[in-house]
């Protein structure tokens, strides 16, 4: 009932927010612009304009898809074992949105483990040098599959699988005396020693 002119107010009908005096308002919005997506999605608005709301996607990292609303990106990245065999797999975030972050452990030794993709379970088992003394360490198959098969050989020829072999040996107890007529003595027969005989006249 005033005669003030240029006071009008153009509001958007979906949205009473987006107002606008003496002209139209600019009613277009990314939807996108508030992060209506969840943790680690992708949202995309196709169209900005409020005629077109809730048209926004929301993309997992997986591949799945939501319009309008945030996607259910839960996933168990172990179904089916991405890990290999003699491994277990484990996803503590398979009920959130997160990928790749699934750890695969080797199950004959739970210290080596790897996130995102399988362990390397190969473990050369002579490196903690389990043979004692003078042996020779051998692990012809280097994977946890196939632990305890490493060899230890003695100098005079015992071997052992799994395990320190037990190469005592009396050098003077053989049947024929390395001293011949002369008393032999080992003093270290029971060590993995050998040639270290002593004949006394």
């Amino acid at each position: 009932a005033s005669n003030m002119l240029h006071d009008f107010v153009c509001t958007c009908d979906k949205d009473p927010s987006l107002t606008a005096t003496d002209g139209p308002a600019t009613c277009d919005k990314d939807e996108c612009s508030s992060s209506p997506c969840g943790m680690d999605q992708t949202c995309e608005d196709p169209v900005k304009e409020l005629s077109s709301i809730h048209d926004f996607t929301c993309t997992c990292k997986n591949g799945v898809v939501t319009t309008g609303a945030a996607a259910t990106c839960e996933t168990d990245e172990c179904d089916p074992s991405p890990c290999g065999s003699g491994q277990t797999c484990n996803d503590p975030d398979k009920a959130s949105n997160k990928l790749h972050d699934f750890v695969c452990t080797c199950d004959n030794d739970n210290s080596l483990t790897a996130t995102d993709g399988p362990a390397t379970c190969d473990k050369n088992e002579c490196v903690s040098d389990p043979c004692g003394n003078d042996q020779t360490c051998n692990d012809p198959v280097q994977e946890l599959s196939s632990i305890h098969d490493f060899t230890c050989t003695c100098d005079n020829g015992v071997v052992a699988i799994g395990a320190a072999a037990v190469c005592e040996v009396d050098e003077c107890a053989a049947a024929i005396s390395p001293c011949g007529t002369q008393i032999c003595d080992d003093p270290n027969k029971a060590s993995n020693k050998l040639h270290d005989f002593v004949c006394t006249c």
